[in-house]
């Protein structure tokens, strides 16, 4: 213990390094969503954008010092679309621009270019696609479309690229965690892990055991989820896979939801 005493203020700072097209990334989703579930009392979530698969061999787990990002990178450097771009940066640079409608809305469009990419098998190549996010994201999608042909989208992306470089990020996903003593280090952990490692790092940087916040009835989780597979709810809920499959298969039977290959999606 370091004398902190419990409360709910945001007394952690957490980056989450993702890239748009990372299967990793997207399999990290029910894993945050029940973290925000339980302990999103204590911290703050920030999305950065990396624009780029890189993968390192071996666990990548350490402390970090504190970086110049934490009080703002300066992000004026002037900075070129260039044609043609790699398909990560398209994502990348996509969700950047759905960001100049609000923070909300990116992660929004984060996850419908997750889904239509990882559930329905489908690329981005085309602007079409990215149109179908923007709309299904509820964005104005005139006001999508021209944000992502300006400068404003690029350098917002050059800002998150610059932020990856400053704390070494080197794969994805990344979540780099910070307390609200300045002086303290972070720290940094590569890659897909158990829940509960997530959990110790909390612990480790509250520098004591909250309780963790009740879980919602599933059906509650599933509308706010959308997109689950057996797994996740046997993860998020901690029970055996059998237990989960029917639940959902009784789901289904009540009309909430369907299943499209190994998903399973809310239509309640």
């Amino acid at each position: 213990m370091n004398g902190k005493q419990e409360g709910t203020t945001k007394q952690l700072e957490i980056y989450l390094f993702v890239d748009p097209l990372c299967p990793d990334c997207w399999a990290l989703e029910p894993v945050l969503k029940k973290l925000w579930i339980e302990y999103g009392q204590y911290f703050t979530l920030r999305h950065v954008l990396t624009g780029q698969l890189d993968r390192l061999n071996g666990v990548n787990y350490k402390r970090i010092d504190r970086h110049a990002s934490r009080i703002g990178i300066a992000c004026e450097d002037r900075v070129f679309l260039e044609t043609p771009l790699p398909i990560p940066y398209i994502a990348s640079l996509a969700v950047k621009a759905a960001e100049l409608q609000g923070r909300q809305a990116s992660i929004r469009f984060l996850r419908q270019l997750q889904e239509i990419v990882f559930i329905q098998g489908k690329t981005i190549t085309e602007t079409d696609t990215l149109i179908q996010c923007a709309i299904a994201a509820g964005l104005d999608v005139q006001e999508f479309m021209n944000d992502l042909s300006l400068p404003s989208a690029v350098k917002a992306l050059q800002c998150d690229l610059k932020i990856r470089a400053e704390m070494d990020v080197r794969e994805v996903p990344t979540l780099v965690f910070f307390n609200e003593n300045i002086e303290d280090e972070g720290i940094k952990i590569s890659g897909c892990y158990p829940y509960d490692v997530y959990v110790d790092l909390i612990h480790e940087m509250l520098g004591f055991h909250p309780q963790p916040s009740p879980l919602p009835p599933i059906e509650q989780f599933l509308h706010h989820a959308q997109f689950v597979t057996t797994d996740d709810i046997a993860m998020v809920y901690n029970i055996p896979h059998s237990k989960a499959e029917c639940e959902l298969k009784k789901l289904r039977l009540k009309q909430k939801v369907e299943k499209i290959g190994s998903f399973w999606r809310w239509i309640g």
